[in-house]
């Protein structure tokens, strides 16, 4: 497909847009930045022509590196004003990397139809939870019975990769059912996105490897052009995030992000069963 120069800027703005809101949002809800990241840049690569499984795979692959990176910045930020849980870190890092690691094999070698629907399915489920007016409390505390912690943070991190998102999607939801503050739960859910970009990512740069048809200037799954276009605004913008969270409660935000992440997760679930 030829582009005309103009063109072509409006892709690399959107694309350095997108890492913009992305880190935000990293920042402010804790969903992780990854949740606006992949249905963009999916519709960006099919728009140049990549056949929908593969551009979900590359989409996928891709955020999860801009996840991993902008988690450090958001995770900084956070635990400045004391809201990294490092007790909670300690316990569900290790999992939570083994489940991304099990995800993001899962994510290179499964159709790309089935991580539309995985993506689809889960962003309407969060979507309706943002829009309720108040987190349902399930217990006040987190579980003690032994291997519930770790089989929650494995089943977060798993679904996570797949989905090419961070912890906070998942995660802070998880975490504020069982009474942790929200702004701690969305602290610690920003330093886990580190544990599961990383592992993820290095499995899909794996499977990727050698597959044709895949963008320019990709390694594996991941297209390390839309990296650079996304990281820097990303991680300039995650502590702002994170000031905005701390100085107010994001209730209209959170609805209007509901309303988007309900159109989009229609739209990628139209793309897996079209």
């Amino acid at each position: 497909m030829e582009l005309t120069a103009l063109e072509i800027a409006q892709l690399v703005v959107g694309i350095m847009a997108t890492g913009a809101v992305a880190g935000v949002l990293a920042g402010l809800l804790g969903v992780g930045g990854g949740i606006v990241i992949v249905p963009v840049l999916f519709w960006v690569f099919g728009w140049l022509g990549i056949p929908p499984g593969l551009a979900m795979q590359v989409a996928v692959a891709t955020s999860l590196v801009t996840v991993a990176v902008t988690a450090v910045s958001s995770a900084r930020a956070h635990h400045r004003r004391g809201a990294v849980d490092l007790g909670i870190f300690r316990l569900w890092a290790p999992f939570m990397a083994l489940g991304a690691l099990a995800g993001g094999a899962l994510a290179g070698f499964v159709s790309g139809r089935v991580l539309l629907a995985v993506f689809g399915t889960i962003a309407l489920l969060v979507a309706w939870n943002l829009a309720r007016p108040q987190t349902r409390i399930l217990a006040p505390a987190l579980p003690a019975t032994p291997g519930a912690q770790p089989a929650m943070a494995g089943g977060v991190g798993l679904i996570s990769a797949m989905m090419g998102i961070g912890s906070g999607t998942l995660g802070v939801p998880l975490m504020t059912a069982f009474s942790v503050p929200v702004h701690r739960a969305v602290g610690t859910a920003a330093a886990l996105g580190l544990v599961i970009g990383v592992p993820a990512a290095l499995a899909m740069i794996v499977a990727g490897l050698g597959v044709e048809g895949r963008p320019p200037a990709s390694l594996g799954y991941v297209n390390l052009a839309a990296v650079a276009l996304i990281l820097p605004l990303s991680v300039l913008c995650a502590p702002l995030g994170a000031r905005i969270a701390h100085a107010l409660e994001p209730v209209w935000i959170k609805r209007a992000f509901a309303a988007f992440l309900f159109i989009t997760s229609l739209r990628m679930l139209w793309s897996a069963f079209a």
